[in-house]
Order: C-alpha cells, then sequence, then structure tokens
C-alpha cells in the first residue's frame, strides 16, 4: 500500500473521507427515521446522501486528525496483541487491525459527534454529555465496524493502488534497440 510519507497521508485522507461519509449516511439516515419506519432503511431516499455529504464535508477531518494522533496508533498496538503480520494470514491481520482501530476510534467519534450535534448545536446541557456519548457510541460501533472492514476499507485500498500501482516502477522501453558499434572509414 502507502509506500511513502506522502503516499500514507493520501491513503489517510481517502479512508477518513470514506469512513466519514459513510457514517454520516448512516446518522442521517437515523435522524430521518428511517428505522423505525416499516421496511427500515430500504426506504431510503437519494436526500439521504446529499444531507449526508454536508456532514462529511467536515467530519472527515476530525477523523484524519484524530486517526493521526491516536487512532491508528492504538488500534495498530492493540491487533499487534493479536496477530503477527509474519505468521497469520494478510487478510485476516487487515481484519483484526481494522476492528482494533475502530474500537478506539469509534469512542472518539462518538464523543466528537455527541459534543458538536448534542451539546453545541441542539443545546443540550453538558451534564448529559456521558449519556448521550454512551447512545451514540452504542447506535454507531456496530456500523462503524462494518463499514469500516467490508467497505471502506476495501474502497480506499482498490482507489488508492488504481492511482499509485505505478509509482516506483521503472519505465522500460518497450523495444530496445541494439548497442551500435562505431564505424570509422579510413582512406
Amino acid at each position: 500500500m502507502p509506500k511513502n510519507r506522502a503516499q500514507g497521508i493520501i491513503f489517510g485522507i481517502l479512508m477518513s473521507i470514506t469512513m466519514a461519509y459513510g457514517m454520516e449516511v448512516y446518522n442521517v439516515a437515523w435522524k430521518m427515521g428511517y428505522p423505525t419506519m416499516a421496511g427500515g432503511f430500504s426506504n431510503m431516499t437519494n436526500d439521504v446522501f446529499l444531507s449526508a455529504l454536508a456532514e462529511a464535508a467536515y467530519m472527515w477531518l476530525f477523523v484524519f486528525l484524530f486517526s493521526n494522533l491516536w487512532g491508528n496508533r492504538l488500534g495498530s498496538r492493540l491487533a499487534s496483541r493479536l496477530v503477527d503480520p509474519e505468521k497469520d494470514n494478510a487478510f485476516l491481520c487487515t481484519l483484526v487491525r481494522s476492528g482494533c482501530t475502530v474500537l478506539v476510534m469509534c469512542p472518539t467519534m462518538s464523543m466528537v459527534a455527541s459534543i458538536l450535534f448534542n451539546v453545541i448545536l441542539a443545546g443540550n446541557p453538558v451534564t448529559q454529555l456521558p449519556a448521550i456519548w454512551v447512545g451514540t457510541l452504542l447506535k454507531n460501533f456496530p456500523m462503524a465496524l462494518l463499514w469500516n472492514i467490508f467497505a471502506a476499507g476495501p474502497v480506499t485500498r482498490l482507489v488508492f493502488s488504481k492511482f499509485f500501482s505505478h509509482v516506483g516502477e521503472k519505465d522500460t522501453p518497450a523495444v530496445v534497440e541494439p548497442a551500435r558499434e562505431s564505424v570509422t572509414v579510413s582512406e
């Protein structure tokens, strides 16, 4: 995957945008009441995607910031206790690392969302923040885990590999001409 710092930053931005957008689609659908309707999420309309885009436009910055400050590091450290990349299947290692990162990032982002949407914008008292945070975490954790492992991660890896698959490869000419000997003509 990323082979240098610049590619790592680009990968992190892509992952943050993908993760934030998917979670915002889920949360906007909740706000619009789709889970309580007969048929549930199957009744969603395209309005959900547009509204989610507006919120994801700034939420990805929080995801990027907190994942780089502690989410990826702690997730990696937790995963290293469960799997060994030298011995275990690469797919299993990726799943475990993604899951462990969600274990760190979902509580973090649930706190950010609780403060931003429920306390600052909705005007709920700060004293209710622990309950709001736990409720937000309970609602978001299953989706964050599924979205990260089965959608955001694979989609980001696919997009990243399409754009950066050629980086680092040497250009080789299609036809190699034989070396010419210099000929001198003497009279």
